[in-house]
């Protein structure tokens, strides 16, 4: 079973006035996944809020799958791509390609996430945008390849999900 966490980025739902769909839609699209969800969290857009976060998730608590929602845009305030490549140790830029690309066939307003994906030790961070629709539509996307990535990262998989044949 894969354990994940979801982050929350929202100056606003950090200080309980907004509530938190984004997060809700992340685990209902989690669950196909056997996902265990084991943090959750709502922080304000600060990056080094933020990347203190990923880092206790990925060193301290050993979360596979980090997936943050908020803070992807170009707002001052946005500032989770900073963040996260800031403590990741390397990236993992075909699932924000696909998410971008995706998305443009639904909004030209896509081309202006920011968000990126990439690997701290033995974690996943994903950052998705805030809004729930958005969520889903990039999360769709890219669920299909997330069983073989966490198989890939963790070490217990073959390259591209096919046997190896022997010679």
């Amino acid at each position: 079973m894969l354990t994940a966490g979801i982050l929350t980025i929202s100056d606003r739902g950090s200080r309980g006035e907004r509530e938190d769909k984004s997060g809700k839609a992340i685990k209902k699209l989690l669950a196909p996944l056997d996902a265990r969800l084991v943090k959750y969290d709502i922080v304000p857009d600060e990056k080094e809020i933020i990347s203190q976060k990923l880092i206790q998730w990925a060193d301290e608590e050993g979360i596979e799958l980090i997936v943050t929602t908020g803070g992807t845009g170009l707002s001052p305030r946005d500032v989770t791509p900073e963040a996260t490549l800031a403590v990741v140790e390397r990236m993992v830029p075909g699932f924000a390609e696909v998410m971008r690309a995706e998305s443009m066939k639904k909004t030209p307003m896509a081309m202006l996430s920011r968000g990126v994906v990439g690997i701290r030790g033995g974690s996943l961070i994903i950052n998705l945008p805030g809004s729930p629709r958005a969520v889903q539509e990039c999360l769709e996307v890219i669920l299909p390849a997330l069983p073989h990535a966490m198989e890939v990262l963790k070490g217990e998989a073959v390259e591209c999900g096919r046997e190896l044949e022997e010679d």
